[in-house]
């Protein structure tokens, strides 16, 4: 989709062939390097497009590094990559003001986050002191240091990879920061036959360097404000609201996703039926969508986690239990 001068009204089916074709070049791209595995691809792709955070949680190994580099090189624009240590300042990611000797004058030194993909590899090995540096980036697209808020490029991306909290050296992610991800999803190990092609020698699985560039920020940036406008109708804002409330509502659940978190699920809702070929949402995205958007914002008490219950298992029975919107036979 590129630049255009329509900025309002109701998206079009051109609009949403455009993006379509879009999207697709953008997963054939990663897949280059990630192999079987297109699924997660195309969600991380419309999570990066709909202007939201990405959380890859997984064992190492699987290729979360890899498929953030990947998307981040498809989609065009500066890198940054953060290896999240413990001992890792907040000011190694937001940057800090010096004094430069020369001059005589005290100027600010950007830091990673001034890119338009940020790579957080390993974000659950640094403190939490070091982690909430990314909390106002994150949300306002603005960093505030010594007074002085400067904002990133956009499109602004944070691409997070993280390993399973049980691990030695990891640290659990607040709740706060959780929120800011839009969708978290995991890689898994490959079936049999992928498995067997990266294995094989002289494969290009796993090679970044050979993933090419097939975007740029201006364009994705047109194509996420132009698709604002999709049409998401009542019914199945009701229907989202519905599955909110009762998430919150369940006897299991400590926290449940918020308004914030329902909109970015609308807002995922957008992008993905564009990235289908339709300029309007149906039930079947909402369904598609919200494990990924709304599980990690869903919180157990602990007596649930005792017993063995998961968030993931509560949103999919949440799903089972609330009717979608029908469609009018009128």
């Amino acid at each position: 989709m590129a630049d255009s001068p329509r900025a309002s009204g109701p998206v079009t089916e051109t609009d949403v062939a455009e993006f379509r074709r879009l999207h697709q070049r953008l997963g054939d791209a990663v897949e280059v390097a990630v192999h079987g595995k297109r699924a997660t691809v195309d969600l991380v792709l419309v999570a990066a497009i709909a202007g939201g955070h990405v959380l890859l949680e997984d064992v190492p190994g699987t290729g979360k590094t890899t498929l953030a580099r990947a998307v981040a090189r498809a989609l065009g624009g500066e890198m940054r990559r953060v290896q999240f240590t413990p001992d890792l300042l907040p000011s190694d990611v937001t940057g800090t003001t010096v004094f430069d000797p020369r001059s005589g004058e005290v100027r600010f030194r950007p830091g990673p986050v001034f890119a338009h993909v940020v790579l957080a590899d390993e974000i659950n090995r640094a403190a939490a002191k070091t982690q909430s540096a990314l909390l106002e980036v994150m949300e306002e697209r603005t960093v505030t240091v010594d007074g002085s808020t400067r904002a990133v490029p956009d499109p602004f991306v944070v691409i997070a990879t993280q390993n399973p909290v049980d691990l030695d050296g990891t640290y659990r992610l607040p709740e706060a920061q959780l929120d800011r991800f839009l969708v978290r999803t995991a890689l898994g190990y490959p079936d049999a036959e992928h498995e067997l092609d990266v294995l094989r020698p002289g494969s290009h699985a796993g090679r970044v360097d050979d993933v090419p560039v097939v975007s740029t920020p201006g364009v994705v940036a047109a194509a996420a404000q132009r698709l604002t406008m999709l049409h998401v109708a009542d019914p199945l804002l009701r229907y989202v609201r519905e599955i909110g409330v009762a998430i919150r509502t369940d006897p299991r659940v400590r926290l449940g996703a918020s308004t914030r978190g329902l909109k970015a699920l609308v807002r995922c809702l957008q992008v993905y039926a564009a990235s289908q070929g339709r300029h309007y949402v149906v039930p079947h995205d909402v369904q598609r969508l919200a494990e990924p958007v709304l599980a990690h914002r869903t919180v157990l008490t602990r007596d649930a986690l005792l017993a063995g219950h998961r968030p993931v298992d509560v949103v999919h029975e949440v799903l089972d239990t609330v009717h979608p919107p029908q469609p009018d036979q009128s």
